[in-house]
């Protein structure tokens, strides 16, 4: 037990690795093993991220369960880890997303083996960029995430999956460049040269050129969110992915941008962040309200919830230009919050579809009646995302307003007209897909099976739990973001 919790982090991190490796050893022809072997596997970190919850001391605001392996002397890099309360929520999203992701897939008939080897390597890459504090570490794991999530999209996804592919790894080629020559000039600007983010944030006025190395950093993140104009390869991408797919692309990839913004635009560049706060809540404002109408635009449902996501990415772009420990607590827990109602979006997107063979929304129509339970599920999700009090988005979207009034009120206001618009189109796609008379094409349609049933009830339980009682992730996070807040805050003035 004490060589478990010496090495937690390398463990919740590599485990999916060895597990891939492992799925890639297994025969071909065994699908009913590589499909239970990698449930297993995933569960693996989920049980881990569970002892570093429990283990997690709230009262500081630092890294936690750091380890340091030397990698490549000669250059100084390292197989550096740690978490704090920033890393720590999105590590246990991630961990938790990825088991139910497994079991959305069960259905994957074609390719098994190579589908859940590139699964497991692609999770190893998304726990990777949350808990590595070496930046040449980093832009690694952030890479290994790329060409997975390339492959699942171009191999397993819809009729137009080499175009969305395509799109998304060009997009985020592009960040991966730019966010790899600020890496470079970073080395060489310290010294002595250093790729340690921590030593790298704490000697950060040695650096010149800070409005072009934060825009390249902002804009390879930026991409990732994604905010607007960098947003045009995620419908693509979520519409062609397979349902766990699409899961893992709006439940964890975009929040790696919104991370990245936090870690290394906050703390290496505090005072040009502070300087571009308005541009950043302008953006954040813009996202809410395109994406919103632009969902409302959609027959669709699943571009609708891709759609859906750009908007409420918006909430964490305007929290985080806030700079008051409100704004980014709301920002951070939105970020959560957004990766379990959209998680749950999606599957139940993929359930429809697997049902009906489409996902045009007029097409429906009273399928309450035939599928309850998934119509309850649905509406529990669809409130979530529209911010319904006692749900766990109301309490992140309520703080990110209340940090954001307080700097731009005319911004947060406009900001506000976003949630109107979501309401809208969350209640009318509920009332043309659930409610009035029934299609008697989808009268027979069965309702949600024990292994979806499975797949969704975790996250039903945490929207309600988290909508009445925050506090198990709102403490995590607590005394980060006032640390956060204060090297802003201070560069500042």
């Amino acid at each position: 037990m004490e060589f478990i919790n010496s090495h937690l982090l390398s463990l919740i991190t590599f485990v999916p690795l060895l597990g891939a490796l492992l799925v890639l050893a297994l025969p071909g022809t065994r699908e009913d093993i590589i499909r239970w072997s990698a449930l297993v596997i995933t569960c693996i970190p989920l049980l881990l991220s569970l002892l570093l919850f429990a283990g997690f001391d709230r009262s500081f605001a630092g890294m936690q369960f750091i380890e340091r392996y030397a990698w490549i002397r000669d250059f100084n890099i390292n197989v550096f880890m740690g978490v704090d309360g920033l890393s720590m929520p999105m590590a246990l999203l991630c961990s938790l997303i990825c088991p139910i992701c497994v079991l959305a897939s069960w259905n994957i008939e074609r390719g098994v083996k190579g589908y859940f080897f590139l699964f497991l390597l692609l999770e190893a890459g998304m726990l990777g960029v949350f808990t590595a504090l070496d930046f040449f570490l980093f832009f690694v794991f952030w890479e290994v995430m790329l060409l997975p999530m390339y492959f699942l999209i171009g191999i397993w996804g819809g009729p137009r999956r080499e175009y969305a592919a395509l799109k998304f790894f060009l997009y985020t080629l592009i960040g991966s460049v730019m966010m790899l020559l600020v890496i470079i000039y970073f080395y060489l600007a310290s010294t002595p040269h250093t790729f340690d983010m921590i030593e790298l944030a704490r000697t950060n006025s040695l650096f010149d050129y800070r409005m072009l190395c934060w825009f390249g950093l902002f804009i390879g993140f930026a991409i990732k969110v994604p905010i607007f104009p960098f947003h045009t390869w995620l419908p693509d991408a979520h519409v062609e992915a397979p349902t766990a797919i699409s899961v893992i692309l709006a439940g964890v990839l975009l929040k790696m941008g919104a991370y990245g913004i936090l870690r290394i635009n906050y703390t290496m560049l505090p005072d040009i962040t502070m300087r571009m706060a308005a541009f950043m809540a302008a953006l954040g404002v813009i996202n809410i309200i395109y994406g919103a109408l632009c969902a409302m635009a959609q027959k669709d449902l699943k571009k609708l919830v891709a759609y859906s996501s750009i908007s409420h990415m918006g909430y964490v772009i305007l929290g985080m230009a806030s700079f008051t420990d409100e704004g980014l607590n709301g920002a951070i827990f939105q970020m959560f919050n957004h990766g379990i109602v959209t998680a749950m979006l999606f599957l139940l997107v993929g359930v429809i579809y697997d049902r009906a063979h489409h996902r045009d929304i007029d097409s429906f129509g009273g399928i309450a009646s035939v599928m309850p339970n998934y119509a309850f599920v649905t509406f529990l999700a669809f409130f979530a995302a529209l911010g319904l009090p006692g749900l766990n988005s109301f309490i992140s979207e309520a703080l990110v307003f209340l940090g954001a009034f307080q700097k731009y009120r005319i911004l947060t206001a406009i900001a506000a007209s976003g949630v109107i618009i979501t309401a809208a189109y969350c209640l009318w796609t509920l009332q043309r897909v659930f409610l009035g008379k029934l299609n008697e094409k989808y009268s027979l349609l069965p309702d949600l099976t024990v292994r979806e049933t499975v797949s969704l009830v975790p996250l039903c339980i945490i929207v309600v739990v988290l909508g009445v009682y925050p506090h198990p992730v709102l403490n995590l996070m607590k005394q980060t973001v006032s640390l956060l807040n204060r090297i802003i805050t201070g560069a500042g003035i």
